[in-house]
């Protein structure tokens, strides 16, 4: 799980991540499709492959943009997560397309884990839109619970095909009442709730002033389209004011002409900045050995060009100045960092297809390093229907729930919630060696 860097608070020039989630056939890749074709990302040679065979009216296939496995065009859902890119005058934009399957949720998690924003699509036509009081879907309460846990900043709604019921407006207020209520009770704040049609294009993009295409619910809704709230949305930020978490990701040997082992230690430790700042002078501790050093040089890249300080989100080459043992998995951090900790507690997202056990063995992969975690015990699960913490002896496939986990070797940690490259982890199948839960630590 990794947050894509930021170096400045001014959002207008930074790349938004955006994720779009929801059910299977809620419109997610026709959404994308409509982003692309109407803020012209998309190339003539693509356009020509996607319009829609014996069509009179230049109308499009959108979906078949973004969904590129073969498999997903064969049965027509979307199983990976695609990224595409796409730039306005004002903003660049990286889109994650997650897979609206119940089975794929480990592939949303993968990307809101990396994402700025998200937009969850509900599908007016799939709802009892004619009640006052809105049944949701259960994934769309799941995905806007993940959302909330993995910490996306900013949660957008966009309830789409309001063109292919009777009533768009009274839909609109009922579905919005029901996502407002669903949120309060759940403590999750919301950005935006706009109504759009992703397949004719309504509320995507306002750039021809009062042209029909682009009304839709006006008698209720008087907020932005689409792209006007994605672009106004700040990008992440990094956790800076706090000690130096700084995970060793890869170890390059100097040779004997590049560096005089009197003065310092012959290798660059290279990595990206998890949390806090980083300067020549800063002493350190390296985890779990407890050996102590000082940082003598900063490298901004491979060509060995120095930088006087660097900050969280930054990968950054470090010399330090004697040389130690040091590996790929260790982390470099600050003197002054909380203890190393063997038994954590952690909020988990099971994503395994078998449940989760008390007693069994898994890999945890910690920043880059891979330890063995037992799971001691299970505290309780959230039932996604009325928001309650329920106990549990087991965590069943695409549950949230509270764990303890006892590990071979200690680990640093901060909340996930405070830093989340320190505090993210992941649980692997020792056997299988799939991807089984993600867990976000409590500290």
């Amino acid at each position: 799980m990794i947050s894509s860097p930021v170096n400045s608070t001014s959002h207008s020039h930074h790349t938004l991540k955006f994720l779009t989630a929801g059910n299977v056939d809620d419109g997610k890749s026709t959404l994308i499709g409509r982003l692309l074709l109407d803020s012209k990302a998309i190339l003539a040679d693509q356009l020509s492959g996607i319009q829609q065979q014996f069509s009179t009216d230049r109308s499009y296939d959108l979906a078949r943009l973004t969904d590129g496995l073969q498999a997903e065009r064969e049965q027509g859902i979307t199983i990976d997560v695609a990224y595409r890119y796409f730039t306005t005058p004002t903003r660049k934009f990286i889109i994650a397309d997650a897979p609206g399957h119940e089975q794929y949720t480990r592939n949303m998690v993968t990307a809101a884990s990396n994402s700025d924003a998200a937009v969850i699509l509900v599908d007016a036509t799939k709802l009892n839109w004619e009640m006052e009081n809105v049944d949701l879907l259960p994934q769309t309460r799941r995905h806007t619970l993940l959302t909330n846990l993995l910490k996306v900043p900013s949660l957008l709604f966009a309830i789409n095909k309001l063109d292919a019921v009777k009533n768009p407006d009274i839909a609109f207020v009922h579905i919005k009442k029901a996502l407002k209520k669903f949120t309060q009770e759940a403590n999750i704040p919301v950005t935006h709730i706009i109504p759009i049609s992703a397949l004719k294009g309504y509320n995507i993009i306002s750039t021809i002033a009062n042209n029909e295409r682009y009304r839709l619910c006006e008698n209720v809704y008087h907020g932005p389209c689409l792209l006007d709230a994605l672009t106004e949305l700040p990008s992440q930020q990094h956790i800076v004011k706090c000690p130096l978490y700084f995970p060793v990701q890869y170890v390059q040997k100097l040779s004997e002409t590049q560096s005089s082992p009197t003065q310092h230690g012959q290798r660059i430790f290279w990595g990206k900045i998890a949390a806090g700042t980083v300067k020549p002078e800063n002493e350190i501790i390296v985890q779990p050995s407890g050996l102590k050093a000082k940082i003598a040089k900063i490298f901004a890249d491979a060509l060995q060009n120095e930088i006087p300080c660097a900050e969280a989100g930054k990968s950054v080459g470090l010399i330090l100045d004697r040389e130690i043992d040091i590996s790929r998995g260790d982390w470099i951090t600050s003197p002054s960092i909380s203890p190393l900790q063997k038994e954590v507690q952690a909020t988990l997202a099971w994503l395994d297809d078998e449940p989760l056990i008390i007693g069994r063995l898994y890999w945890l992969k910690h920043g880059h390093r891979w330890i063995k975690a037992k799971i001691s015990s299970i505290h309780n699960h959230l039932n996604i229907h009325n928001l309650e913490k329920e106990p549990a002896k087991d965590l069943q496939k695409n549950s949230i729930g509270q764990v303890s986990l006892t590990l071979q070797q200690p680990i640093p940690v901060l909340p996930y919630n405070q830093a989340k490259d320190v505090g993210a982890a992941i649980l692997v199948d020792t056997a299988t060696n799939r991807t089984a839960g993600a867990v976000l630590l409590q500290g």
